[in-house]
């Protein structure tokens, strides 16, 4: 999972400043490496770089970053490559020159990685699918053979590219002289939306993955982009629109709304923040159902994402909540690090207990899912340390059984602690006293309340349902062979390696 902008201004040339301020606000959507490029006169502007946006921007660079549009990326590799390398936005001189950024991930990328060097005579040089979309992209818009492009040669060309291209995406494009424009995959499964903000001065547009980027800085959400719906906007601030896929169906992904999304974001409609209060209230219908009232004497969030959920729990079922975690918030979200080792080491570095809380009480920890058990099973650690007589633990999402392929750091199904285990034997993993899990119904309605006009979503993760039909046991143990945390490890020491790793760019 990334994050992607593009702002374009029909008077200013300032567009780099918002994107680094726009970056800033997404930023928990990836911490591993950032980039924007601008466009200013035809010619393109770049700096990307390892680290948070504060740290691979300096006055310097912001300096040289004008232009009356640009766009932005901030990066999570699934496959733990680091390598400065694979930091986006990628670019590519011909056709007219092109920068690009892309949140999702690609299921046919080696394919296509085959295809582009045999039959479009491109080269990639990196291990990043988002450069190969970006050369599908490239190599169907040079078909036109034009001096000047228009809406129409960018409409036709992801018209053919939803053709060739199979998986997760939403991608960012910008032409220097013409305009930026963006796209979503025909299922919708990764988030990008559009909004605007007009001054006496003229009129900024931006097309970004989170509706948050949007309200901080001003603007006002237009709209979602529909799923293989594709949106241009050129250089007089002209919005052109056109749907490009056949086979369009809204499904987003609903760990978006788990866990990765801010909760102040609004996706495809949904009220990300509703949607997770939902989650607490149907979560307490089934632990009233199972367990006694009394058993439990104090509710309490595993900071950050579960608070909302963790908070309407508390309220259903009439229990006191408290904070009994305070986070080091200088610490990287645990759930995108890289391997194992490094995960349990920050979980001990990004919590710590507030003992008054704990002591000789019966605690209720709330997350919002539990994935491979390292955070939690160190969480329930801590309360018992803390003093509770007794930790139970409850999970806002269903158990995680099977690997995600569209973007997000599930490939390992090994890995998942629920994997060919019961709910019971996970509790004994975690040492907790009882485990709850929440239904897949139940998290499917939380969600779908917000926009009853979705019916599907992506629940891969949770069912083993691929929504693009072409996930099969080789490919998942391909998947499994280079993004496992033994993988990863080695991948983060050998950034050479000659396979192509779909990132979650």
């Amino acid at each position: 999972m990334c994050g992607i902008i593009g702002i374009l201004s029909t008077t200013k040339k300032d567009v780099g400043l918002y994107i680094y301020d726009a970056l800033t606000i997404i930023q928990h959507r990836g911490q591993d490496a950032a980039g924007i490029t601008t466009a200013n006169k035809g010619r393109f502007y770049m700096r990307k770089g390892n680290g948070l946006v504060r740290n691979v921007f300096r006055t310097k660079h912001m300096e040289k970053l004008i232009g009356d549009m640009g766009i932005g990326h901030i990066r999570y590799p699934t496959a733990g490559s680091s390598s400065e390398a694979e930091a986006q936005p990628f670019y590519v001189n011909s056709p007219y020159g092109i920068a690009f950024a892309h949140n999702g991930n690609l299921t046919n990328a080696e394919t296509l990685a085959q295809e582009i060097f045999e039959q479009d005579l491109r080269h990639i040089n990196t291990n990043s699918d988002s450069e190969i979309l970006l050369n599908i992209l490239a190599s169907e818009i040079a078909e036109e053979q034009k001096h000047r492009i228009n809406e129409r040669d960018i409409f036709k060309a992801v018209t053919k590219l939803h053709q060739r291209v199979k998986g997760a995406y939403a991608a960012i494009g910008m032409i220097p002289g013409y305009g930026i424009f963006g796209f979503r995959d025909p299922n919708g499964i990764r988030p990008l939306i559009l909004g605007e903000r007009t001054t006496t001065e003229g009129t900024k547009y931006m097309l970004t993955s989170e509706s948050v980027a949007l309200t901080a800085l001003g603007y006002k959400i237009t709209r979602d982009v529909d799923p293989g719906e594709t949106v241009v906007i050129d250089r007089k601030g002209q919005v052109h629109s056109h749907q490009c896929s056949d086979n369009s169906r809204l499904s987003p992904c609903i760990f978006e709304f788990v866990y990765f999304a801010r909760p102040d974001s609004i996706i495809d409609n949904i009220s990300v923040y509703k949607s997770r209060l939902r989650m607490g209230e149907k979560l307490a219908e089934k632990i009233k159902s199972q367990w006694p009232r009394d058993e439990i004497d104090v509710v309490m969030p595993v900071p950050d994402t579960s608070r909302t959920a963790a908070l309407q729990l508390a309220n259903e079922l009439d229990i006191k909540y408290r904070e009994g975690f305070i986070k080091n918030r200088y610490i990287a979200r645990t759930f995108i690090m890289p391997g194992q080792k490094q995960r349990k080491k920050s979980v001990r570095q990004k919590l710590s207990a507030i003992e008054l809380e704990f002591k000789d009480k019966n605690v209720l920890l709330v997350d919002d899912s539990i994935v491979r058990g390292t955070t939690s099973k160190e969480i329930v650690q801590m309360a018992r340390a803390a003093g509770a007589k007794k930790v139970f633990f409850a999970s806002a999402a269903p158990p995680v059984r099977y690997p995600n392929v569209y973007g997000i750091d599930m490939a390992s199904k090994n890995e998942f602690i629920a994997h060919e285990k019961t709910t019971d034997e996970v509790c004994k993993v975690i040492g907790a006293d009882k485990l709850i899990y929440q239904n897949l119904d139940d998290l499917i309605w939380s969600v779908q309340q917000g926009n009853p006009n979705i019916k599907s979503f992506d629940c891969s993760c949770f069912d083993g349902n691929y929504l693009t039909n072409d996930i099969d046991k080789p490919y998942l143990d391909n998947l499994e062979a280079i993004r496992s945390d033994k993988a990863k490890e080695t991948n983060m020491t050998n950034e050479s390696s000659e396979l192509i790793y779909n990132d979650a760019d």
